[in-house]
């Protein structure tokens, strides 16, 4: 039986970078759609196995400039309550936060850019992999000026000083991460040109960045692998453990 992934992107440069790569280790077939130009009302939000929201540079509660977060929020939604595998990596985490009724609003620390480590929430060891990350603290790419409150009933996975809500999850079906642990350090060069007035606003120095993004990147890049593997158990159980055996690669626990 062959997986399928719906990755919903919104800027080209915010990929699924090393998610892609477990993903087609487990045997996924993976369609990336662009949400600005897709036809979202049209989309069957059960069809695909997993569901993957990635990040973009606008905000959730401008739906008057960008009219099919609407749409996207409806589709996030119907999965949700389908209790489906759906994952949100900053802008998804975002999405998802407001498709469960969560309020999603400006920080009011500033713009949280660049490399840094997080803390553990209150269930972070609910997620071994991700604990060990919190506890080592490995810097992980952060990027966002929007925050939000928890869900109702989720679990709190991890935050930093800046802003408390980091990563939560719900039941064993759906991850929401405010922080970027899919990057590359290659895949951050095409970061630096799309995201180059940001910058500039912000007063980052891209040569900063980037050796910051070279120095963390490899390290980040095993440790999301471990995540990565972990989560998709968690999501996809047995069925998981079984199509990672079929492709030869063993036990995925790690």
């Amino acid at each position: 039986m062959t997986r399928t992934v719906l990755a919903i992107s919104h800027i080209a440069c915010e990929d699924l970078g090393t998610l892609e790569t477990a993903l087609r280790r487990f045997g996924f077939t993976i369609e990336t759609v662009d949400a600005a130009v897709a036809d979202l009302k049209g989309i069957d939000p059960l069809r695909p196995d997993l569901l993957v929201i990635l990040g973009g540079p606008i905000s959730v509660y401008e739906a008057d400039a960008y009219p099919f977060i609407d749409d996207e929020i409806a589709l996030i939604r119907a999965r949700l309550a389908a209790e489906r595998p759906t994952l949100g990596i900053c802008l998804g985490a975002q999405l998802i936060a407001k498709a469960l009724d969560a309020e999603v609003y400006p920080g009011t620390q500033g713009k949280e850019i660049g490399w840094a480590p997080l803390l553990p929430g209150k269930e972070a060891a609910r997620y071994p992999a991700l604990a060990e990350m919190a506890a080592s603290r490995l810097p992980v790419l952060h990027w966002h000026g929007d925050t939000f409150d928890l869900p109702p009933g989720c679990r709190h996975l991890a935050a930093t000083a800046a802003y408390p809500n980091q990563a939560f999850a719900v039941g064993r079906h759906a991850l929401a991460l405010q922080f970027h642990l899919e990057v590359t350090a290659a895949g951050m060069e095409r970061w630096f040109v799309a995201h180059a007035c940001e910058l500039g606003q912000q007063r980052i120095g891209i040569p900063q960045l980037r050796a910051q993004s070279l120095r963390h990147a490899p390290a980040l890049a095993a440790a999301a692998a471990r995540f990565w593997n972990h989560w998709l158990s968690e999501a996809f159980g047995e069925e998981m453990v079984m199509a990672d055996s079929e492709l030869g690669a063993g036990s995925i626990s790690e």
